[in-house]
């Protein structure tokens, strides 16, 4: 075999490996995209802004993927499971729907679907003083200050009876989007079945008056915060305990001897101070 054919079957097999290299290249990349595809895993999110308060339906969702470790815990994978449910906070377009964003709705209004266990919705009546010229909005945290009158205007007395109080709606609006301050006659709290009672005897004896919290105030403060836990509850301040006064202690007597001689005899006795 001459020169020429030697160089000619050795550019034969180095285009057919080139080719073989290439096909095994673009198979492998086909099937890790094929993996990497039905590994992803489908995700609710928001299509359009869902208010607090607001019965979330079908139309309000769509479906993502997203890898699976980018899948929050809580999420949901089938818009029929978050149909029927109710935002207990602003949902914004684009965000995944999580569990603790929206509430079981059990029947009757929404509002009873985002109440807390054991809490109540209680309204109360307001002007523009006691709703805090109308820039109370829901989600807010109140305290809620009595006033009652002693029979005359000025002697009057003035106690905060709730501290911490979640403002669930003003009027007949739960949403938390509102452009400014606006005038309502009513606000509804979130209470327990102890606080409603101590509001109506309040509503009942006297005036009472909102007070607005800054939503960073935690009460950090232990006396603070048990202070107002116990005014939650009704139980009253504990009584401070005095320590008993210290009994003078009195010195023992002090024994001395007599010494008694009777002729040949002698006996001692013991004669006290």
């Amino acid at each position: 075999m001459n020169k020429k054919g030697i160089v000619l079957m050795l550019g034969v097999s180095l285009v057919m490996a080139t080719g073989a290299a290439m096909l095994a290249k673009n198979w492998m990349h086909e099937q890790g995209e094929g993996d990497a595809v039905s590994d992803m895993a489908q995700v609710v999110v928001a299509t359009l802004q869902i208010p607090f308060g607001q019965t979330v339906q079908a139309s309000d969702l769509r479906m993502v993927e997203l890898p699976p470790k980018a899948v929050p815990e809580g999420s949901f994978s089938e818009i029929e499971k978050v149909v029927g449910r109710v935002s207990n906070q602003v949902i914004y377009p684009g965000e995944i729907v999580l569990e603790g964003r929206v509430a079981e709705h059990m029947g009757g209004s929404a509002l009873a679907a985002i109440l807390e266990s054991g809490k109540r919705a209680m309204s109360v009546r307001v002007d523009d003083v006691v709703g805090v010229a109308g820039f109370l909005l829901p989600g807010n945290r109140v305290d809620v200050v009595s006033a009652k009158s002693n029979g005359n205007n000025r002697n009057v007395t003035s106690e905060t009876i709730l501290r911490n109080i979640k403002v669930l709606a003003v009027d007949q609006i739960a949403s938390q989007e509102r452009d400014g301050p606006v005038i309502v006659r009513a606000v509804t709290l979130e209470v327990d079945p102890r606080q409603a009672e101590k509001l109506v005897e309040a509503t009942q004896e006297g005036k009472v008056q909102l007070t607005l919290r800054n939503p960073l105030d935690q009460e950090d403060d232990k006396d603070d915060f048990m202070t107002a836990q116990r005014s939650n509850m009704g139980v009253a301040e504990p009584k401070a305990v005095s320590e008993p006064t210290p009994q003078p202690v009195r010195a023992a007597p002090v024994g001395r001897q007599v010494h008694i001689i009777r002729g040949t005899q002698q006996s001692s006795v013991s004669v006290r101070n």
